[in-house]
């Protein structure tokens, strides 16, 4: 949808168990930053109309960092049924006129240009994907035979064929809102985690002949997420070495014990 406004939705309500921290996952940090701080600067980097943050577990904790900033819109999701149905909740405050781009609070290390890529691409409905060596626990990005997406196949209830496919979801999207809605509306909790999954969008959209297009990242770290300790450590080291290769492209020659301009 051309010269749509944008509006972003971004799925903050997780529980985080894993970490094994009183805090809400969304406010762990990274490089001295709470997660959901780095996923507000990439959204706000494609200038929005507003941003819908969804919230719930530990939502007083994720209030209290983050009110008060410019463009924020507070969406409650009371009761964790899935991804469709959080979406389906900021869905509520956003124009039927509007451009959609889904994004996640604990997904931090996302770029700017690859949204904006993905934001423009002309179709209805859009997916992030990434290529992975093990795809064990990602949902499987089917596609038919002009690269169009058919389905999102969540691990649960895959089959054998299905699971051997290394193109994988990162659960970033971006639709045109007023068949997102529609769609949205019609979305059942018949699967392994009795959940609405947002991914069953685009077996609609193919039901219906509409071209859903994938959009491929090759950075696959783009897409990493934090659910326990050990993922953060990785995400905080990707960081570094992110920002240093930035560091070294501009001209900076780093040492093991710090950094050198010349």
């Amino acid at each position: 949808m051309k010269h749509a406004p944008l509006h972003v939705i971004v799925l903050a309500a997780g529980e985080g168990k894993r970490m094994k921290s009183k805090k809400a996952k969304v406010l762990m940090p990274l490089a001295g930053r709470p997660l959901l701080a780095h996923v507000l600067d990439a959204a706000r980097a494609l200038q929005p109309a507003l941003i819908h943050l969804v919230y719930g577990h530990g939502g007083d904790q994720v209030l209290a960092a983050f009110d008060g900033q410019p463009g924020l819109q507070w969406v409650l999701q009371a009761e964790r049924l899935g991804t469709g149905h959080a979406v389906g909740q900021a869905l509520r405050g956003v124009p039927d006129d509007a451009r959609v781009l889904v994004l996640y609070g604990d997904v931090p290390l996302i770029r700017a240009p690859t949204l904006q890529q993905l934001v423009q691409a002309d179709a209805v409905l859009s997916l992030l994907a990434t290529r992975v060596d093990n795809p064990h626990g990602y949902g499987r990005v089917l596609r038919d035979g002009n690269g169009h997406v058919r389905a999102v196949v969540e691990e649960k209830d895959a089959d054998d064929s299905q699971r051997a496919v290394n193109l994988v979801n990162t659960g970033i999207l971006a639709a045109d809102a007023v068949v997102l809605k529609r769609w949205i509306e019609r979305l059942g909790c018949d699967n392994a985690q009795g959940e609405y999954y947002l991914t069953d969008v685009f077996g609609m959209a193919a039901a219906e002949h509409r071209a859903a297009l994938c959009v491929e990242s090759d950075d696959a770290t783009e897409a990493a997420g934090a659910n326990n300790p050990l993922q953060l450590a990785e995400l905080e080291a990707a960081y570094r070495q992110r920002a240093a290769r930035e560091l070294m492209e501009a001209g900076v020659r780093l040492a093991e014990s710090g950094a050198r301009g010349r």
